[in-house]
Parts: C-alpha cells; sequence; structure tokens
C-alpha cells in the first residue's frame, strides 16, 4: 500500500526541517573558530602572551596589531585583553563639519575670497613606502649547521635543521628578544628576535631556553639548547618574518 497522503507530508515537512538544522549547524562550525583562544577575528590574551607572539602566531605586523587595537608604543598587554586582528572599517578622522548644528539658512551669500590673499593647499605626503629588510642577504648567521629536514614552504613558513639534543641555538642576526616561552602551539620552547622594525626570527623546538625577553642579543650569541620536534627527532624549526610575512631563510642565509 502506498503511503497515505498526510503521511508523505509530514515526511517532507520533517525532511525540510531536518536539513535546515544540519545546514545551520555547519555554518556555526565554519563561522566559530576556538582554537588558540581565538573566536572570528579577535584574541583573548593568555598569560605568558606577548604581542609579538600574537602578531607572529596570526602572520601579522606587530606594529598593526598594535594600532589597530589602540597600544602605544611600549606594546604592553595583559591576560583577559581582547585583540582585534582586523582594522577598524573607518580608519580617517570624523569629518567635524557634518557632526556640527546645521547653520541657519542665509541668503546672503558669502563674500568672494581675493585670489591673491588665498592659500595653496599643501600636496598631501605620499604613504610610507614598506620597510626595507635591514639586514641584507649573506648577513645572516646559520643558527645551527646541519641537514635541511624540511624545506620551506607556506605551510612550513621555515626551515627545519637538523642536529644533537643540547646543540647550541645561535642568534642569526642581532636584536631583541621580544619572546621567550612556550605559548605558541606547534613551536615548543620558542624564542623570537626582533632585528629591526620590520624583521623578526624565530627559533623553535628547543630542549632548554638561555635568554630572557627583553634581552639585547648580538650575532652568534647561543639562546638555546636544541630540542626534538614533533616527530621526537632533533631539530631547529628557524623562521624569518618580514612585516609579518614568513619569507624563505634560504634566500637570506649564506650558502651552506
Amino acid at each position: 500500500m502506498g503511503v497515505p497522503g498526510i503521511d508523505r507530508y509530514r515526511f517532507a515537512v520533517l525532511a525540510v526541517c531536518l536539513t535546515l538544522v544540519l545546514g545551520g549547524c555547519a555554518s556555526a562550525v565554519r563561522w566559530e573558530n576556538t582554537a588558540d583562544g581565538v573566536q572570528g577575528q579577535t584574541y583573548t590574551v593568555r598569560r605568558g602572551d606577548t604581542l609579538y607572539s600574537i602578531a607572529f602566531r596570526h602572520q601579522l605586523d606587530y606594529r598593526s596589531l598594535a594600532r589597530w587595537n589602540g597600544i602605544g608604543g611600549s606594546y604592553l598587554i595583559k591576560p583577559g585583553q581582547t585583540l582585534r586582528l582586523y582594522p577598524s572599517g573607518n580608519t580617517q578622522q570624523p569629518d567635524t563639519t557634518v557632526a556640527r548644528s546645521p547653520s541657519p539658512t542665509t541668503r546672503t551669500p558669502p563674500p568672494a575670497r581675493s585670489p591673491t590673499r588665498s592659500t595653496p593647499t599643501p600636496p598631501s605626503r605620499p604613504a610610507s613606502p614598506p620597510a626595507k629588510p635591514a639586514i641584507a642577504k649573506g648577513q645572516w648567521l646559520w643558527p645551527v649547521r646541519g641537514d635541511i629536514l624540511r624545506a620551506y614552504s607556506e605551510r612550513s613558513k621555515g626551515i627545519d635543521i637538523g642536529g644533537q639534543v643540547g646543540e647550541s641555538i645561535r642568534a642569526s642576526a642581532g636584536g631583541t628578544v621580544v619572546y621567550a616561552g612556550s605559548a605558541l602551539k606547534g613551536y615548543g620552547q620558542l624564542v623570537i628576535i626582533k632585528h629591526s622594525e620590520a624583521e623578526l626570527s624565530a627559533y623553535g623546538h628547543n630542549r632548554k631556553l638561555l635568554v630572557k625577553e627583553g634581552q639585547r642579543v648580538e650575532q652568534g650569541d647561543v639562546l638555546a639548547e636544541m630540542g626534538l620536534g614533533p616527530s621526537r627527532q632533533p631539530l631547529l624549526h628557524f623562521e624569518i618574518r618580514h612585516n609579518g610575512q614568513p619569507v624563505n631563510p634560504l634566500g637570506l642565509l649564506p650558502r651552506a
């Protein structure tokens, strides 16, 4: 026997409702991303974070991140603080003439200005070009000597260099330690050095850190001891960032 008409109608309604519910759940899963404390396009500061480490995690320029969140030149943040990971929609100052109350309408036209007294408007200054690398190709030092276990790619963001557990990891260039800790998932014990306003280098999967945040280091200074990577193999994960974006270290390091 066939299904009564009323039963077919109820079945169709149930199928449509089920489809909408599942579709709504799928959308919620895609929209809400709670990994690493990120929800949408914001980040909640955790203990041990620095502005540099947060910018590093999200491939952002730390200066832009500070500007978007009204953070001063000290770049100080505190646990529980919510940071926006994108620029605000309106970056220009509001037009004060719009905010004022409208003036009463008058029929008397304003007097014409004399051309001889008019003040020319100075030309607007062009936007500053992106900062050029302060350290040229060949001026970087290998942080450790060993086989390249993993080449640079968009996914790896750096290179993995093999070696021995406990081997000294050295600063590839001089700068200031802006992060030393293990709060960044996937990097283990990590050191980040700021070399210039545009350039950072990172040294991950260490066994022991030998420097502290705020410490000044020179090229070749020992930063840490090599540890084990995710595959339990001794290695150093090494990255160079320019304006927040990863670059291939092999294009800057001297030939092996």
